[in-house]
C-alpha cells in the first residue's frame, strides 16, 4: 500500500472528535522484525489523526500525529528491529508529533491501519513494511500531496497575505534547526539552542537600525521545515535570508572560524559535499522533500530571477566575509564556499548559509558561549548587511539605465 492509501485511512480517523493528548502505551507498543519486513506497532490511550510515508536518501519511513504525549517512551523500549537502523520521536510542532525510522534496506509500506475499540476508544496503530527494490522505493518516497495536511508546518499555505512595503531592509534570519532537529552537539553545546540564541541577538540588532527590520523563521527550540522558513520569509517581503548554523567535523578540533555558503549547481569540494548531505538531509529528515515539485515553467521563471539575485548573493556573501573579520570576528582560512543547499535555493531574494564556527574547536565553543564573543559575529553580519544595501542602493540607478 502506498503513502496515499496510507493518508485516506489517516483521514477516516480524523473524522472523529479527539480530546486531550493520545499516550503509547509501551505494553503494547514495538518496532520488530517480520519473516521479511518490518512491523510498527504503537498502542495508543485515544485515536488521532495520522499519516505515513516514507522519505529517500537516506531511506526513513515518516508517521505524523496530532500531538502525542510521549512521556515514558523511549527508544530501547520501542526498537526490536535489525533493519531499522536508528529511531527517534518528539514534538514537531505545537499541536503536531513525528515518529522517524532510519531503514538499513529498502522497505515499502504494504499495510497501515489504525483500529479503534468500541469500548476503551483506544486505537491501535499498526504498519507493516516489506522487501522492495531501490528503484521502486525512490519512486514511491516523498511527502504526500495532502491538502487537509498543511497546518502540519505550522502555516496556512493557502492563504494570500498582502506584503506591506514601508520601504527597509527586510532580513529573515533563520536559526538552523531546531525542536526534534538538535543539529551539531559538542562539549555541552546544542547547536540549533546556540543559533537560536545568535539569530536572536543579530535580529534584535537588526531591528535597532535605521532602515533594517528582521524577521525570525523561528522563535522558539521547535523543529521549522524548510518550506515553512522560506513561507515565513516571503510573507515578511525579505529582502536578503541568512541561515545561521555551526558545524561539528568528526575528529577535527583545528578547523575554526566562519564562512559562508551561497549555490553552486555541484558541491565544488569534499567539505561542501558534506554540507549538503548535512543540511540537506536534516531538512529532508523532519521536514518536507521538496525536489521534483517544479514544473518546466516555474523552474524557468525561477532561472530568470536567479539572474538578479545570483550576483546580489555573491556580493552579500563577499560583504559579509569582510566585514566580520573587521569586527574581529574569526573567519576560516576559506571563507566563501559553494554548495547546493536547499536553504540556498530560493530564486527570490539573495540567501547565504553562514558556518558562523565550530562547535568541534574548543575556541569558536568558547566565542560562542559567551555574550561577548558573539557580540563580536553580530556586529560583523549587521555591519555587512549595511554595506551590502548602501551598495545595492548605489547601484540600482545604473541597473535601470
Amino acid at each position: 500500500m502506498g503513502a496515499a492509501l496510507a493518508c485516506v485511512l489517516a483521514g477516516q480517523v480524523a473524522a472523529q472528535d479527539f480530546t486531550g493528548l493520545a499516550r503509547v502505551d509501551m505494553n503494547g507498543s514495538a518496532v520488530t522484525d517480520l519473516r521479511f519486513g518490518v512491523e510498527v506497532d504503537l498502542e495508543l490511550s485515544q485515536p488521532v489523526p495520522w499519516r505515513v510515508f516514507t522519505l529517500g536518501d537516506p531511506m526513513r519511513l515518516v508517521i505524523d500525529f496530532r500531538e502525542i504525549d510521549w512521556r515514558g517512551v523511549t527508544q530501547e523500549g520501542l526498537q526490536k528491529s535489525t533493519r531499522v537502523t536508528d529511531l527517534r520521536f518528539g514534538s514537531l510542532r505545537p499541536g503536531w508529533s513525528r515518529m522517524i525510522l532510519d531503514l538499513k534496506e529498502p522497505l515499502a509500506i504494504d499495510t497501515a491501519g489504525m483500529a479503534v475499540d468500541p469500548v476503551t476508544n483506544a486505537a491501535d496503530l499498526t504498519i507493516r513494511l516489506a522487501p522492495t527494490t531501490e528503484a521502486e522505493f525512490k519512486a514511491s518516497a516523498g511527502a504526500p500531496p495532502d491538502p487537509g495536511w498543511d497546518m502540519m508546518a505550522g502555516v496556512d499555505l493557502k492563504a494570500e497575505l498582502p506584503v506591506i512595503d514601508d520601504g527597509l531592509l527586510t532580513v529573515a534570519i533563520d536559526p538552523g534547526h531546531g525542536g526534534i532537529d538538535p543539529g551539531a552537539e559538542r562539549g555541552g553545546l546544542q547547536e540549533a539552542n546556540v543559533m537560536l540564541r545568535l539569530g536572536r541577538e543579530v535580529a534584535e540588532t537588526i531591528n535597532r537600525q535605521a532602515g533594517m527590520k528582521a524577521v525570525l523563521t523561528r522563535n522558539e527550540d521547535v523543529f521549522v521545515p524548510l518550506e515553512e522558513r522560506m513561507t515565513i520569509a516571503r510573507a515578511a517581503g525579505a529582502d536578503v535570508f541568512i541561515s545561521l548554523h555551526a558545524d561539528a567535523l568528526e575528529g577535527d578540533d583545528v578547523t575554526s572560524g566562519a564562512s559562508i555558503y551561497t549555490l553552486s549547481d555541484d558541491a565544488e569540494s569534499e567539505a561542501s559535499q558534506r554540507m549538503a548531505e548535512r543540511h540537506d538531509r536534516s531538512d529532508l529528515v523532519t521536514g518536507l522533500d521538496l525536489s521534483g515539485h517544479d514544473d518546466t515553467i516555474a523552474t524557468v521563471l525561477m532561472d530568470m530571477a536567479r539572474v538578479e539575485t545570483a550576483p546580489k548573493t555573491e556580493a552579500l556573501a563577499d560583504t559579509l566575509i569582510r566585514s566580520l573579520g573587521n569586527t574581529g570576528a574569526s573567519v576560516n582560512s576559506r571563507p566563501h564556499r559553494k554548495a547546493y543547499l536547499a536553504v540556498l535555493n530560493a530564486a527570490d531574494f539573495p540567501s547565504v548559509l553562514i558556518e558562523v564556527g565550530f562547535l568541534s574547536n574548543e575556541g569558536d565553543r568558547n566565542t560562542l558561549e559567551t555574550p561577548e564573543g558573539r557580540a563580536r559575529i553580530v556586529a560583523g553580519i549587521v555591519l555587512g548587511l549595511q554595506r551590502w544595501a548602501d551598495a545595492e542602493e548605489a547601484r540600482a540607478p545604473l541597473m535601470r539605465q
